[in-house]
């Protein structure tokens, strides 16, 4: 795993972005369901190419990372 830091800039635009537009939660509420709504889309589609789905099973794993990094729901036992 890479341990890229952030800008300041980009450390302050997420900050001010949480503050004032949406909380962690509903966040990662959001990236779920968007998430699910994506592989909706794939599993009902016919035919898919194997490089597309290579990269929307990645895109599938990092949104629920960004959404557990929010707001853990995975891990409550």
């Amino acid at each position: 795993m890479s341990t890229n830091t952030l800008s300041k800039e980009a450390e302050t635009r997420l900050i001010n972005f949480f503050n004032t537009t949406i909380t962690p939660g509903e966040m990662a509420k959001a990236l779920r369901q968007a998430n699910y709504v994506l592989a909706l889309g794939v599993i009902r589609q016919d035919e898919t190419p194997q490089q597309e789905i290579i990269k929307l099973e990645n895109s599938f794993y990092w949104l629920n990372e960004l959404a557990e990094v929010l707001n853990p729901y995975l891990d409550v036992e």
